[in-house]
C-alpha cells in the first residue's frame, strides 16, 4: 500500500485511473455484497463490532471493517422469513424482490459466518453442532435456506435496518456494490472471534473508533469511517435504528479526475475523503 495526504491506496491506482480516463480500461462489474453494523448499548453509549481483516486478504487487507461479504447465488433461494417481505425490501433498496431477498439473506449469513451472531429467534449459537453448521456455510457446503430449515428457524429481516450503499470505484480491480445495514445484537447472543478473514475483533464506541482513525492508529475504508461518524451521534442503539428508515440509500461512488498533473479522488457528499493520490505522467 502507498500513503498520500494521510490516505492509503493500492500502488496500482494511479495507472488504472489514467487508463480509465483514457478509455482503455473496462470497469469490473461490481459484486453485490452486504455488511452489518452490529450494535449494543453500554453505560457509555452504543458500541459497534469491528473486525481487522488479515494482512493476507486480497481486498482491504489490514483494515477495520464490519462483518460482511458477497452475495452467494444460493442466497436467492426462498428462505423462512419474518419481518418486511422481499417486496418491501425491494422498494427500500431500489432493486427487484429476488435481489432484495438475496442481499438481506447475505447480510444475515455473513454476520453469522464472521461473528457467530444469527439474526433469528435463537438465544445461543455456541456449541460444536452450531460451529459445524457455521463452518459448512463458510465452506459453501450448506446453503442458508437449508441451514434455517434444519434448525427450524426463520430469517428475521425485521432485525435489520438499511443504512447506506457504497460502490467500489470503477478503477478498482475488485469491486463491490455494498449495502450497509444496522442491527442490534440479539438478546442472549454474543460475538465470537471466528472469522477466518480477520485477525482481531473489537467492540468500540463509534466516536472512539473514528478518533483512532483520525490519529492514524487504525486503517479503515471511507464507507466505514463515514458510517461510524454517523453512528457516533446516537445516545442509544434504539435511536440509531429509529433513524434508519429516513436514511438516503443513493449509492456513493468515488470519482477520479485529472487536475493538471495530479489525480484527484473524491467521494460525492463525503468531502473529507477527497485526496490527490498521484502524479499523472
Amino acid at each position: 500500500m502507498t500513503t498520500m495526504n494521510g490516505q492509503w491506496f493500492p500502488p496500482s491506482w494511479p495507472d488504472r485511473i489514467k487508463a480509465l480516463a483514457a478509455g482503455t480500461l473496462e470497469p469490473v462489474t461490481p459484486r453485490r455484497s452486504a455488511t452489518v453494523m452490529l450494535l449494543r448499548d453500554t453505560s457509555e453509549g452504543p458500541v459497534v463490532h469491528l473486525l481487522r481483516r488479515r494482512a493476507s486478504m486480497p481486498f482491504a487487507a489490514g483494515v477495520y471493517a464490519y462483518p460482511g461479504g458477497g452475495v452467494d447465488p444460493r442466497d436467492e433461494r426462498t428462505v423462512g422469513w419474518a419481518g418486511p417481505s422481499p417486496a418491501d425490501w425491494a422498494a427500500r433498496l431500489g432493486v427487484g424482490p429476488a435481489e432484495a431477498r438475496a442481499i438481506v439473506c447475505a447480510a444475515v449469513r455473513e454476520t453469522y459466518e464472521e461473528s457467530g451472531v444469527l439474526l433469528a429467534d435463537v438465544a445461543d449459537t455456541t456449541g460444536e453442532d452450531w460451529e459445524g453448521d457455521r463452518s459448512a456455510l463458510v465452506g459453501h457446503e450448506l446453503a442458508m435456506a437449508d441451514f434455517l430449515t434444519r434448525r427450524d428457524l426463520v430469517l428475521r429481516s425485521d432485525l435489520l435496518r438499511p443504512w447506506a450503499r457504497w460502490i467500489t470505484p470503477e478503477f478498482e480491480e475488485r469491486r463491490y456494490d455494498t449495502w450497509f445495514f444496522a442491527a442490534a445484537l440479539p438478546a442472549g447472543q454474543r460475538t465470537r472471534d471466528v472469522s477466518g478473514e480477520a485477525d482481531h475483533t473489537v467492540w468500540l464506541r463509534p466516536g472512539e473508533a473514528v478518533a483512532r482513525y483520525d490519529r492514524g492508529e487504525v486503517r479503515m475504508l471511507p464507507p466505514t469511517v463515514a458510517t461510524l461518524r454517523q453512528l457516533a451521534c446516537y445516545p442509544t442503539v434504539a435511536d440509531a435504528l429509529a433513524d434508519a428508515p429516513a436514511r438516503d440509500l443513493a449509492p456513493v461512488l468515488a470519482r477520479a479526475t485529472l487536475d493538471g498533473d495530479r489525480i484527484v479522488l473524491s467521494w460525492p457528499g463525503h468531502e473529507e475523503f477527497t485526496r490527490w493520490i498521484g502524479v499523472a505522467r
